[in-house]
């Protein structure tokens, strides 16, 4: 599923983020990523779909070597990865419907098949009823259930969550992840970075700690570890 071996990543500026990174994700895994602010975590996770590339080593991701992959090739990739944001990166002239239907727009899925798949998204995250209103009529929990419906319409075999519950009241957090849960149960990996000692120590999950751009622990059912 994803594998990294002896990854590297030296930005521009000659900060290392991460120094040689080894580790193996399996199909169907719920995994944290957890670290002090600046351990890594952040290039980590984009490493994954590409949104950075690695300087150094082998990272494979779907069977595909993303070190050798041809710029033309990115979008299919993140085909098979949804993607969720703390700050959720929602089109905010676009109502919650539209918001879902553009990532199955672009690749061209058919109307009928787009309804129908925006429509069961939205009520595994319980959105049914705000179909038709903009971002700006919503929550905040609310906006990061519209950026999960949408990570996952096109039913990726990977999401990844950069500090899903960053921006959300501990109420709406536990609900959030209620909806990852659900969504793992039904085979999809989940990896989360998170800062959320709480969540990481109630439910027990794999833990990938990232210190200094190095893995110092990786634990089944682990717990966060870090004061906050």
């Amino acid at each position: 599923m994803i594998k990294m071996k002896d990854v590297y990543k030296t930005y521009a500026n000659g900060v290392t983020a991460l120094n040689g990174i080894n580790i193996d994700i399996d199909q169907g895994e719920f995994v944290y990523i957890v670290g002090p602010s600046g351990a890594g975590k952040s290039t980590f996770v984009k490493l994954m779909y590409r949104e950075v590339k690695p300087s150094d080593g082998t990272m494979i991701i779907n069977e595909i070597d993303i070190n050798n992959m041809k710029e033309k090739k990115v979008p299919y990739l993140r085909r098979d990865i949804g993607v969720i944001y703390q700050d959720f990166k929602l089109l905010p002239k676009l109502s919650v419907y539209e918001n879902i239907a553009f990532a199955l727009e672009v690749i061209e899925e058919s109307p009928r098949n787009i309804r129908k798949r925006v429509m069961d998204v939205l009520e595994l995250v319980g959105l049914k009823n705000k179909a038709r209103f903009i971002p700006d009529e919503l929550s905040g929990g609310e906006q990061q259930r519209v950026s999960i419906a949408r990570a996952i319409v096109n039913h990726p075999k990977v999401v990844i969550a950069d500090e899903p519950t960053g921006n959300l009241d501990p109420e709406t957090s536990w609900g959030i992840m209620r909806i990852f849960e659900e969504i793992n149960a039904k085979g999809t990996t989940v990896i989360m970075a998170t800062h959320s000692k709480e969540i990481v120590n109630t439910i027990k999950k794999r833990v990938i700690a990232v210190e200094d751009g190095l893995i110092v622990r990786d634990e089944q059912r682990g717990e966060y570890g870090y004061e906050v």
